[in-house]
């Protein structure tokens, strides 16, 4: 197992018990930052300069919420302790690469497998997907920057992030092509313009869309 390089950090916080919303944005910050709750308001930290840095907007909420904190560097600690606390940041990350590899698998590539066959080669689709790609690459760089001690499962999420990229310009190639040759025959003499349809046409009915999955912001 990683030996940490640096110590660790402990966060004792108190919130009100009103507003709610209050104490729920602090502990969404807090597991952003990468948190492993110890037991309810306490949680521990690698004791890192980019850790704390992180950290001071959310000590910062919770002072404005008129709640209260404690920052306290944990001392000298055994092996054995040092193990655990390793082993459970490592567990979290890892959990965290087997979201990003399900999200990138089960959503992503479906979704332009999808579009691809209904042909739905439109601008609008192409910036929609490019959304998704850029949601999903931002969450692994954050899973990325937390992962203190080398989590399995980093690999495979990164490659299926280059996937994701290669499905995505894949995508937007086609796009362009199909766009460029409607263009063309738009500008071409001679060809008729399209006639609208009659109002009293039934209206296609479009194919089901599964849309993806909302990634987990804590992440």
């Amino acid at each position: 197992m990683s030996r940490p390089p640096f110590g660790f950090v402990v966060l004792v916080y108190r919130m009100p018990p009103a507003p709610n919303a209050a104490r729920v944005a602090v502990w969404r910050q807090l597991k952003k930052v990468g948190a492993i709750y110890l037991q309810q308001s306490v949680c521990i930290f690698p004791d890192s300069a980019a850790v704390k840095a992180d950290l001071q907007p959310v000590l910062e909420k919770i002072t404005a919420s008129k709640g209260e904190f404690h920052l306290l560097p944990v001392g000298r600690i055994t092996a054995e302790e040092t193990d655990k606390l390793v082993s459970q940041f490592v567990d979290q990350t890892a959990r965290h690469y087997a979201e990003v590899v399900e999200n990138c698998e089960v959503n992503f590539q479906k979704e332009i497998e999808f579009e691809t066959f209904r042909k739905n080669f439109t601008y609008e689709e192409a910036e929609e997907i490019r959304a998704e790609y850029e949601k999903i690459a931002e969450w692994f760089e954050r899973v990325r920057r937390r992962d203190w001690f080398n989590a399995p499962n980093r690999k495979e999420a990164e490659s299926w992030i280059r996937r994701c990229r290669q499905l995505l310009e894949g995508f937007e190639a086609r796009v362009f092509t199909q766009q460029a040759r409607a263009e063309g025959r738009q500008r071409r003499p001679g060809v008729a313009a399209t006639r609208p349809r009659a109002a009293t046409a039934r209206p296609r009915v479009a194919a089901a869309r599964p849309r993806p999955r909302a990634l987990r912001s804590v992440s």
